[in-house]
């Protein structure tokens, strides 16, 4: 865990302080706003769609301004390198074929080929394990391995003009970037925003990049299809060079992947598995566009987040960026983390399908143009944000610095592994310091904290000024309201948001509104949570103390049981929320003197000295205020500790039954599947207060983490057809009763699900202890009665193999959850 005190971060600029926003609109306008929400945005989107339905001659003279290129539209004059001319996709090809490292790979190949062969006795009977018999010999194996060399290139060319973007047009780029425009503000009405001051720096740093150069390495964190057409559309406005998109080849299906592709989307594998060939031709590709300095874009998370919040770095084309540099092969390139958030995401439907369990569709012609149907709702607008762009190369040569000063030097591997992971942990916590919070996410989470099912509108403009201002004070953005009152803002959101998520009570004699779809709303309120996570995990510590009622002193907490119960939530959550990394006592330290300052809590410290806290309790001022910022802390973690609790319980149904061997192998993704449907039983039986504790996402987060613990082995076979097995590591197995034959509530299993369970949200069906676990416990087993049916009628290759490779796995693992309180 980790935290920093406000007193360290620069306030926030009032809005009249802040830099203008600029907006890009259906009008094809560039507008200037002194505070953000300005109606200009509104207006040009409805003389737009006016001229579009009244006037087809004015449209039609429209399109052609943007084909023929007319001024701004003619994208002459971008800064950074040379393309969109006749033979540019055919030249980056030949750069790539020609590359050192590519032909080298080739030759090994072929040679390793040719030795086997020879081996084998397929080259003739002089030509033996690798050797020849006279010049014979040779020349066949010569011509043999020329001939692979042959083969090989040809396959990397057909690789490569799959793989490379195709940015050859000039005037198709002018009408993919007319189409994209028009579709996507008529989505967003109220237009594509950006900070004038960021766009400035950014446009100094491209020139300094192009006269260098060096490539601008744009990556975004990733929340829709939306992020990279936002982006691509900013940079064709501005006049900057568009960065080629890396993007997964599952969303290269006819009528599209060739349009994106000569769009700026260069398409890889979602796996590379073991294809060397494939993996060097795309370091080569990645090195000829740094090496000529292309700007480049890829999503650091990876995939799209469908929670709300920012997910774990993934390290696959960013290894491949770093590699270039930290090898020599390309002398610098600038890293860009930038933002993009929205008042509504356009597929929040279709994540929730997918969290409660239903597969991903494949990406298909029919669904990515349905995204049409949206056309005509008011999504409110999209807002980016770009981080100040820094070198690559000096934060490889400091990191190296940094790891040549520790007493005990590291592998050249281990040192890589460890510059790459904080690579990505820098990037995202980057661009969580330029996120904006949208209105929409301070509706949303006001409506998740409240303990009433709903509130009145004056209560909820309050709430909302009083959020923003929270946000602010821990260093956060709040979207510009230009000078707009809050009731127009929320009003604003409201609509965005719409009935399907928030309902009007009609009749009262104030309009009061609730949560429809808590689930899907909880994807904006997650677009929060980062600023709180800390004051959070302190605040579901503390209520350890605090749910069990009484005096004000019967609930004061030991500061060492306070700190024991932090640590283990924060290493609960290491996967699942992007920490800080000055460590648990100092941060911990600065968490409790913030959240003093702003009397939530009250510090006894030693008379002696003042750093040794003591005790920590609820202030007076917050228990006689309903204890309104406590509470706010506790229900933004909440869910995430229903859904840690829901996955420890869950793993009550891998206890083998008294027939079964304690080495039996389960159906990894089964058991998954079971644990959401022995979730939504519980949900529904009242003994888990969150739905959304069930998505598919978080639980996944909660089996890795039990993973890294050693409390499960996961095996995946080499044979990717066969599905991946799972079992409780040996220690971790709960016993059964005698006689009966339940699981008993005991041993470290149920002990960790119950020190969960102690920061858990009290509820009045989860008070007699006695009956909640005797019914927990005996729906587990039910539940998992299918998953050891299947396991006795699925047995083969795939249990024999996890037999073997889960005993080398269950050795040696660390157990941060079993002991006592590990250091951090």
């Amino acid at each position: 865990m980790a935290s920093s005190s406000s007193k360290d971060k620069p306030r926030e600029p009032s809005p009249s302080e802040q830099a203008p926003d600029l907006s890009i609109t259906a009008d094809d306008q560039v507008h200037l706003h002194a505070a953000g929400y300005d109606e200009a945005p509104e207006r040009g989107i409805v003389s737009s769609f006016a001229r579009f339905r009244s006037s087809p001659l004015d449209f039609i003279r429209e399109v052609s301004l943007h084909v023929s290129g007319t001024g701004w539209r003619s994208y002459d004059d971008f800064i950074g390198q040379p393309m969109f001319y006749s033979g540019f996709s055919e030249e980056m090809k030949a750069r790539v074929l020609s590359n050192t490292m590519l032909v080298s790979k080739v030759r090994e190949l072929a040679e390793k080929r040719v030795a086997v062969e020879a081996k084998e006795g397929l080259l003739g009977e002089d030509v033996i394990n690798g050797g020849g018999r006279g010049e014979g010999g040779n020349d066949r194996k010569r011509g043999r391995r020329v001939q692979i060399e042959e083969s090989l290139m040809e396959v990397c060319e057909t690789m490569t003009d799959n793989m490379i973007c195709k940015m050859e047009s000039r005037r198709f780029i002018r009408g993919a970037y007319y189409f994209a425009t028009q579709l996507l503000t008529r989505a967003y009405h109220q237009g594509v925003h950006v900070s004038s001051e960021e766009v400035l720096r950014l446009r100094a740093v491209a020139k300094q990049a192009e006269k260098d150069k060096h490539s601008i390495i744009f990556l975004p964190c990733h929340r829709s299809h939306i992020d990279y057409v936002s982006l691509q559309i900013i940079c064709f406005r501005l006049g900057l060079a568009l960065p080629t998109i890396v993007a997964g080849d599952n969303l290269n299906f006819p009528g599209v992947g060739s349009f994106l592709q000569h769009a700026g989307a260069m398409w890889i594998r979602r796996s590379f598995g073991d294809d060397q060939l494939y993996s060097t031709l795309v370091q080569a590709y990645i090195d000829t566009l740094m090496q000529n300095g292309y700007n480049l874009e890829c999503f650091v998370e990876g995939g799209r987040s469908r929670t709300g919040k920012m997910l774990p770095p993934k390290f696959g084309i960013l290894s491949y960026m770093l590699d270039s540099i930290a090898s020599g092969r390309v002398d610098d390139a600038l890293i860009c983390p930038v933002s993009t958030q929205y008042d509504k995401v356009i597929e929040v439907d279709s994540y929730i399908s997918e969290l409660l369990g239903q597969p991903k569709p494949k990406e298909n012609l029919k669904d990515f143009l349905s995204a049409s149907s949206v056309l005509s709702l008011k999504l409110g607008r999209v807002d980016v944000r770009f981080h100040e762009p820094w070198s690559l190369k000096k934060f490889i040569v400091e990191q190296q610095d940094r790891f040549s000063k520790m007493p005990q030097r590291l592998e050249p591997k281990d040192e890589r592994l460890r510059i790459l992971r904080t690579l990505g942990y820098k990037v995202l916590s980057e661009i969580n310091d330029v996120s904006v919070i949208m209105p929409t996410a301070l509706v949303g989470t006001v409506l998740l904290t409240l303990r009433g099912r709903g509130v009145g509108k004056t209560e909820l403009i309050r709430r909302v000024e009083w959020l923003g201002e929270r946000v602010r004070a821990q260093g956060g953005r709040v979207a510009h309201f230009a000078g707009l009152p809050t009731s127009v803002v929320v009003e604003r959101a409201l609509e965005v948001l719409g009935p399907g998520l928030v309902g009007l009570v009609p009749g009262l004699p104030e309009d009061t509104y609730y949560a429809v779809d808590r689930f899907q709303l909880s994807f904006y309120r997650n677009m929060t949570i980062h600023l709180f996570v800390l004051q959070s995990l302190v605040s579901a510590a503390l209520y350890t103390r605090v749910k069990l009622g009484g005096s004000a002193e019967h609930q004061r907490l030991p500061y060492t049981e306070l700190r024991d119960q932090v640590h283990f939530l924060s290493q609960l959550f290491r996967g699942e929320f992007i920490f800080p990394t000055e460590g648990l006592d100092y941060n911990l330290s600065q968490t409790i003197t913030l959240l003093e300052q702003d009397n939530v809590i009250s510090v006894s410290r030693n008379p002696s000295d003042d750093t040794d806290v003591l005790f920590v309790e609820l202030s007076d001022t917050e228990r006689e205020t309903g204890r309104e910022s406590f509470d706010f802390y506790c229900f933004l973690i909440w869910p995430f500790i229903e859904a840690a609790w829901l996955g420890a319980m869950s793993l009550m149904m891998l206890t083998p039954p008294s027939t079964h061997s304690k080495e039996a192998w389960l159906d990894a993704k089964k058991v998954q599947d079971r644990a959401q449907l022995f979730g939504k039983t519980l949900y529904h039986q009242g003994d888990l207060s969150y739905f959304e504790a069930v998505n598919k996402e978080t639980l996944k987060n909660t089996y890795t983490r039990f993973e890294e613990e050693g409390m499960i082995v996961v095996v995946k076979p080499k044979d990717r057809k066969l599905p991946s097995t799972i079992r409780l590591a040996e220690e971790w197995i709960p016993t059964r009763e005698e006689g009966k034959g339940g699981i008993e509530a005991k041993g470290l299993l149920w002990t960790f699900a119950e020190r969960i369970s102690g920061s858990r949200r009290e509820g009045k069906n989860r008070r007699d202890g006695a009956t909640v676990q005797s019914r927990v416990l005996s729906l587990a087993d039910r539940v998992g009665e299918e998953l050891w049916r299947e396991a006795v009628e699925g047995r083969g290759d795939a249990e024999a193999e996890a037999v073997a490779v889960g005993r080398a796995k269950g050795r040696g693992r660390r157990r941060v959850f079993a002991g006592p309180v590990a250091r951090l």
